[in-house]
């Protein structure tokens, strides 16, 4: 039997294989995931992360988790702590990650537009960076809003369309040359889709030229 693919050989496979799964492409680039946005990372993402673990409090749910990037800010924040992400070898990450902070965490493989939890369950929904790569915004927002409590709080940060002409027209390129099953969608912008979700922002900031926005909602009335 012909070994599959692991790392990056597995990422150029999925570049090339029209028919490989979302979650497929994901687990590919698990393991230099961490390496190839180190970039993004110290100059964006950092400061985003801070942000909403400033903001988290209670039972949380991280919808996208990833390699696990936003555990080290909020973890001491939280009284315990779900992660789910549509790929395994991200979650699996994760969870090396949570072992070496010595934090408990429970892992769900699944989808954000799939959750199997309880309505009302959760305090703090968190979602960083993935909102730009899921199937369908809306189902997902809806669903974060199933599980969070009356009280609770979504939080979400994420690439979104440039306040810029120039910002939009690169974005509109990478929007081209980007691989179909990487799902990267840089013109989206989901606190516009929150209404529709039943969220009401309380908070929002964003980066220079919105190359990133943060949020805070709670369900509406």
């Amino acid at each position: 039997m012909p070994r599959r693919p692991t790392g990056r050989r597995a990422v150029l496979a999925a570049w090339t294989d029209m028919g490989v799964t979302r979650a497929a492409y994901w687990d590919g680039q698990a393991a230099t995931y961490d390496r190839t946005t180190a970039f993004f990372e110290r100059r964006l993402f950092a400061q985003a992360r801070q942000w909403i673990a400033e903001r988290t409090s209670g039972s949380t749910l991280e919808v996208g988790v990833g390699t696990g990037a936003n555990l080290p800010y909020y973890a001491g924040r939280a009284s315990d702590i779900t992660l789910v992400d549509v790929s395994a070898e991200m979650l699996a990450a994760a969870s090396a990650r949570a072992r070496q902070l010595r934090v408990t965490v429970r892992t769900m493989h699944g989808d954000g537009a799939h959750l199997d939890l309880p309505d009302t369950s959760v305090d703090t929904v968190i979602c960083t960076f993935i909102m730009c790569c899921v199937e369908d915004e809306r189902a997902v927002l809806r669903e974060l809003a199933r599980v969070l409590r009356p009280d609770g709080r979504l939080l979400m940060a994420d690439h979104v369309e440039s306040s810029t002409h120039l910002g939009r027209g690169v974005q509109r390129v990478l929007d081209l040359v980007t691989p179909a099953k990487a799902g990267e969608h840089h013109r989206r912008r989901p606190i516009l889709l929150l209404p529709d979700a039943g969220l009401r922002v309380t908070e929002t900031t964003a980066t220079r030229w919105r190359l990133v926005e943060q949020l805070a909602a709670t369900k509406s009335a």
